[in-house]
């Protein structure tokens, strides 16, 4: 257990992290949730990756948390005779209805809805942006436009279409089936992209039925402007910066992220900052100053927690890549300035009983100095309410529901531990922590921790007490 550390790692597994043996070496090089890409691979692969963190779980006796990412309606252009072409800056091109093979004037684009969407003067970026088409005409079943930037494109590429609302729903047919076979894995969280409005969001939960939380991906600029509602519906938030920074101006980016950290952060859910972190590392051994800066950023930022995507799902260092986002995370939070800006951005009381022990936990914590802050919880609600305080000293929650354990583990400065206690008074809970202290080497004999829970002990929702323990 990292108590050295607040700030969580999400890794993604592929190709070069699926293994047992890898998978192993990412868990005790410090991630804590991991996540299922249904974008690439087969059920049967994420459920054998599944099957591996299932096993170190219970081999070090920690919770792991678990999340299947769904694609989404993922727009994507058809292919091409000689499988790419080459584009010039001034040239004609057409999307169309024909399903026939593209060259190098035109090119299949399966989906009606952006056709009948688009107008003239709008603008199609291609592949991440790196080609950009903006539309000069239209007619039935197709659109004409003019390359703008772009000397390159291949087949099945991906697309964005910046300030466009697209009449589609979030969760495709493909969605669907996935979904429900990561829901009969055991995932402990479903991630749904591509998320515009709340509605989508009702849809997913309804589907989900209580099975795992949601995480709504935040990469449209239409998700921005629904944020509150959409926020208020989900258990937790990821900004998907790829598409989201092609689809809004790249100047805006940073502004959104600590937007949205700091909105996410006082509805008290857990925010992921993710997409493009340590991306040279997919291919060397030490990151970019730039990178490192943007892993930094979003720890100043209070994030919950940080994404590696393709740098362990296909790199040649998923480890190391690790193990650099640790030493980032761990020198930025270690800073007097990141000290200085969790203290400033303190959020306010939520003006109920729960809330209020939480908050004074906090303080007395600093006046005490104590070495930790212990929550006894049954839905994970009361940690929750501690993380949003953004402490400087670890919150160790105790929790008699492993999939609370588990989602528990990507929320800042969270490390949950799976326990059954029963009792009628406030003692035994205190001791039992303490003793769990020891055995997990969190704190020594003397030291000081401040404990909260609710009696009648074991019942939901009712945080009323707050106690000063010490490890004997």
């Amino acid at each position: 257990m990292n108590t050295n550390r607040r700030t969580k790692i999400l890794a993604t597994l592929g190709p070069a992290s699926n293994s047992k043996e890898v998978i192993e070496k990412l868990f005790c090089a410090g991630v804590g949730t991991f996540r299922l890409n249904f974008s690439h691979g087969t059920h049967d692969d994420h459920r054998a990756a599944l099957g591996h963190i299932r096993e170190i779980e219970a081999q070090y006796n920690q919770p792991i948390g678990i999340i299947a990412d769904m694609q989404g309606p993922k727009l994507r252009i058809g292919k091409f005779e000689n499988s790419s072409i080459e584009l010039e800056k001034g040239q004609g091109f057409r999307f169309d209805s024909d399903e026939t093979l593209g060259n190098e004037s035109r090119v299949y684009l399966p989906h009606k809805e952006v056709i009948d969407s688009m107008a003239v003067g709008s603008l199609i970026f291609l592949d991440d942006g790196k080609v950009r088409i903006e539309i000069t005409g239209r007619g039935e079943g197709y659109l004409d436009g003019v390359v703008q930037a772009g000397s390159h494109l291949s087949n099945n590429k991906g697309f964005n279409l910046p300030n466009i609302y697209l009449p589609i729903p979030a969760l495709t047919d493909k969605d669907r089936i996935d979904l429900e076979a990561a829901l009969e894995m055991g995932v402990d969280w479903i991630a749904q992209s591509f998320v515009q409005k709340p509605e989508d969001v009702q849809e997913a939960l309804e589907l989900i039925n209580g099975r795992a939380s949601l995480i709504v991906k935040i990469e449209k600029p239409s998700a921005l402007e629904n944020l509150e509602e959409i926020v208020d519906l989900a258990d937790g938030v990821m900004l998907a910066r790829g598409d989201l920074g092609v689809e809004i101006p790249p100047e805006d980016v940073p502004c959104v992220q600590k937007h949205v950290v700091r909105f996410v952060r006082d509805k008290g859910k857990p925010v992921i900052i993710a997409t493009q972190m340590l991306e040279s590392m997919i291919s060397n051994a030490r990151p970019t100053r730039a990178e490192a800066s943007d892993v930094a950023t979003a720890v100043y930022d209070g994030a919950d927690c940080v994404m590696l995507s393709a740098e362990t799902a296909a790199g040649e260092y998923p480890v190391k890549s690790v193990q650099m986002m640790d030493r980032i995370t761990k020198r930025t939070e270690a800073d007097e300035n990141y000290i200085e800006m969790m203290e400033a951005s303190r959020v306010d009381t939520l003006n109920c009983p729960s809330d209020a022990i939480t908050t004074a936990a906090y303080y007395i914590a600093q006046d005490v100095d104590a070495k930790l802050i212990v929550n006894y919880t049954m839905s994970g609600s009361t940690a929750l309410r501690t993380s949003r305080q953004r402490p400087e000293i670890s919150i160790l929650c105790l929790t008699p529901n492993i999939n609370v354990a588990r989602r528990l583990v990507l929320s800042y400065g969270v490390f949950p531990v799976h326990d059954d206690i029963k009792t009628e008074d406030f003692i035994g809970p205190a001791r039992h922590a303490a003793k769990i202290m020891l055995e997990k080497n969190l704190a020594k004999k003397g030291d000081l921790f401040i404990m909260t829970a609710g009696m009648p002990f074991g019942v939901a929702g009712t945080t009323n007490i707050l106690r000063i323990g010490e490890v004997e």
